[in-house]
């Protein structure tokens, strides 16, 4: 869903207690398990300092070692179980918001797209990430 002309959004809800959902999200010994886009891809490295002003940085790479990059940021707002705000190395600003629904924990990421590639691409990329947070919390 494009919901302003310069981000976008992606949403999932997850079926797991807020705690739960909060922690696989910023603890690095499981953002590693999830934090890919497609089952060839791997996130072999997490760093993460969950607070305001503190920095970020994951390793993802295809399993077969053709390609890797590293994903950085800085934490610019942190409100437990509720928000993590974040600009990229590249200034773009990313927002995710938890909410608790009677279906289960509804997160929203909106992030600013890059130039490089279509939103159509980074819209899914994006979503297939949340997609694989979901099924590890829930699994």
């Amino acid at each position: 869903m494009q919901t302003e002309p310069n981000t976008i959004t992606v949403q999932t809800t997850i079926s797991a207690p807020i705690e739960k959902v909060w922690n696989c999200f910023v603890l690095p010994e499981h953002i590693v398990n999830w934090y890919n886009a497609s089952p060839d891809w791997h996130t072999p490295r997490a760093e993460n300092n969950v607070q305001i002003g503190g920095e970020f940085a994951f390793r993802m790479e295809a399993k077969d070692g053709s390609f890797g990059f590293d994903l950085k940021g800085t934490y610019s707002n942190i409100q437990p179980n509720q928000l993590i705000a974040y600009h990229l190395e590249d200034g773009r600003e990313v927002s995710i918001q938890f909410s608790a629904t009677d279906a289960g924990i509804h997160v929203t990421e909106i992030f600013e797209p890059e130039s490089v590639n279509s939103l159509d691409l980074q819209q899914a990329g994006w979503q297939a990430i949340l997609d694989n947070f979901k099924k590890y919390v829930e699994g």
